[in-house]
């Protein structure tokens, strides 16, 4: 599996349902406490600063991490334009030198920068359903992003408020995704 393939098409996903956004739903209140979905997307345009960030060893202090009162302050203007720029500035920084190299993440330690990727297909496919379920859209996520996702958060998931809730029941005819989601505390 190439872990750079499946979180591109993880972020596919994240802008497809971010362009599916209503003028008049960015303000509704999304599945992570206290985050409106216009706050959803502050986060994840927040992690690709951040990632471009550690690509470039530049520092980085804007708010909108996890535990963020209000991520959505990163946003300039339009959320789907403001996404798309940060992408595109955190992606083209990324070759295969850069993800080998260590970096230093507070709270987690030294890691390879890969590894912080896959944190982010984790991040980008909960939180694409996180909007879509605020929207009212019936989201299925890239199934392989969603396995990788699953495994990740069982190894790391971190439970206490600005990350992760307490893990749900899934239903017995749940399926993977299903179950991702209640384990990071979502009701699919």
């Amino acid at each position: 599996m190439n872990v750079m393939d499946l979180y591109g098409r993880a972020q596919d996903g994240f802008d497809t349902v971010l362009a599916g956004v209503g003028p008049d739903q960015w303000d509704a209140p999304s599945e992570c406490a206290e985050w409106s979905v216009r706050d959803v997307a502050g986060h994840l345009i927040w992690g690709q600063r951040q990632l471009r960030a550690w690509a470039t060893g530049d520092h980085y202090a804007e708010q909108g991490g996890p535990g963020s009162a209000h991520p959505a302050v990163v946003i300039d203007g339009d959320p789907l334009t403001t996404w798309r720029a940060a992408r595109e500035a955190a992606t083209v920084e990324l070759s295969e030198a850069v993800l080998a190299r260590p970096t230093t993440v507070p709270g987690i330690g030294e890691v390879p920068l890969m590894a912080l990727v896959t944190l982010l297909v984790t991040d980008t496919v909960t939180h694409t359903w996180d909007i879509g379920h605020a929207i009212g859209a019936d989201v299925r996520l890239e199934p392989e992003a969603v396995t990788v996702a699953f495994e990740w958060s069982r190894r790391n998931a971190m439970r206490r408020p600005g990350f992760f809730g307490p893990e749900l029941p899934a239903p017995d005819d749940a399926d993977e995704q299903a179950r991702m989601l209640a384990f990071l505390g979502r009701k699919p």
